[in-house]
């Protein structure tokens, strides 16, 4: 019994690990097809191979996100690669404000150091 338990999760993991991951614009397609109504919902989505759940989840959203945008809602929820990004350019942001602030600190310490800030010095001397 071992072995079949063994052999039906693998199945699963690599079922879950192929499962074909829709972007945005395919889903938008999917919906609008089914809008349509040129095929049944179970001939379309037998045809892309997902779940009749997942149009009518796909679908609920798609009416819900024209619905706020009609109402004059313009604020979107940022998608992941988005949000990366941004998280990636702040940390970079914050790396740079704390090497100048770092820098800024040297030269007030002692400017003589550092003769190539030695026109900067008149700033760092305003107060």
């Amino acid at each position: 019994m071992g072995k079949k338990r063994n052999t039906s999760s693998l199945i699963s993991e690599l079922k879950r690990k192929t499962r074909k991951a829709y972007n945005s614009e395919e889903k938008i397609r999917i919906v609008i097809e089914g809008i349509r109504g040129e095929l049944s919902i179970a001939e379309l989505c037998g045809r892309e191979g997902i779940h009749q759940a997942n149009y009518y989840k796909w679908s609920k959203d798609f009416m819900e996100a024209g619905k706020h945008r009609l109402n004059g809602d313009t604020m979107r929820e940022a998608n992941t690669s988005e949000v990366q990004e941004l998280k990636g350019e702040n940390t970079s942001l914050k790396e740079l404000v704390a090497d100048l602030s770092l820098e800024v600190r040297d030269l007030k310490k002692d400017p003589a150091d550092h003769p190539e800030y030695r026109d900067v010095k008149v700033v760092l001397d305003y107060k």
